[in-house]
């Protein structure tokens, strides 16, 4: 069952990896234009911008050093939302999609447990991710080498392992809102709307003290709170996600398990 999921996502998984990596493309080869232009994308420069959009791409505190320019343009929003979306869609396929489709329904008539088989869609997912991640790293590094960005792997893939539990995170959940469901509209409403709330929350609602307490249940804050470009891998933030999709994968254990599937 791994092996034909994946099959099936196949093609999603690696148009998403090009698509990925072709971002990374286009905003590292800009950054040596950046970094010989301190007056333009200084601190002081910086500084100028509104306060909320300086919130919003994490305070832009510095785009001239290789760590700040990943910081605030790749990792900060863009690289964690790809792969939240590539997640969501890739996870809304593993169930929900084929049982609006009907196909799904002679599968669970076949002898497979049912919770295999969601377990197994699941790791075919979360192996589909991994690949997706990997690829994607791969070309970061080559490009950070080639530009000269001055950031080790280790911090490369520290802050890579983030936004792979961040789409794991947001995948997990689709499956869960799926397994309860069996529609992709509602799955995919909910992963998107905590998504979009969760990184509002972590970014410009962080000095809103009517909702800044609402960072403990956003992704965001657990993928960005250690500075994983700065400091390294944050293994307790990053337990905390990994934790948080194991919880919502027995979630859609539970409830795949106990619902009529097509009802």
């Amino acid at each position: 069952m791994i092996a034909k999921s994946l099959r099936d996502f196949r093609r999603s998984l690696i148009w998403w990896a090009i698509g990925i990596s072709a971002f990374m493309t286009m905003y590292l080869g800009i950054y040596p234009s950046i970094r010989e232009n301190p007056d333009l994308y200084g601190a002081q420069a910086l500084a100028k911008f509104p306060g909320a959009l300086r919130d919003l791409m994490g305070g832009l505190q510095d785009m001239t050093s290789g760590a700040g320019y990943l910081q605030s343009v790749v990792y900060q929003l863009f690289v964690p939302m790809l792969f939240a979306v590539c997640a969501m869609l890739v996870a809304n396929r593993a169930l929900a999609q084929p049982e609006e489709a009907g196909t799904l329904e002679l599968v669970v008539t076949l002898p497979v447990d049912r919770r295999r088989l969601l377990l197994e869609r699941f790791a075919a997912f979360a192996l589909g991710l991994l690949a997706v991640a990997v690829v994607t790293l791969l070309v970061t590094w080559a490009l950070a080498e080639s530009v000269a960005l001055g950031v080790g792997a280790d911090r490369l893939i520290a802050a890579h392992t983030g936004v792979y539990l961040v789409g794991l995170f947001f995948g997990s959940l689709t499956l869960a809102a799926g397994a309860a469901s069996g529609r992709r509209a509602p799955s995919l409403a909910l992963a998107g709307v905590w998504a979009v709330l969760g990184y509002v929350v972590v970014t410009v609602g962080q000095n809103v003290e009517a909702v800044a307490w609402l960072k403990w249940i956003s992704p965001f804050h657990y993928y960005a709170a250690g500075r994983p470009l700065y400091q390294g891998l944050p293994v307790g933030d990053y337990l905390v996600l990994a934790g948080a999709s194991a919880v919502l994968v027995l979630t859609a254990v539970l409830a795949f398990d106990r619902r009529d599937v097509g009802v």
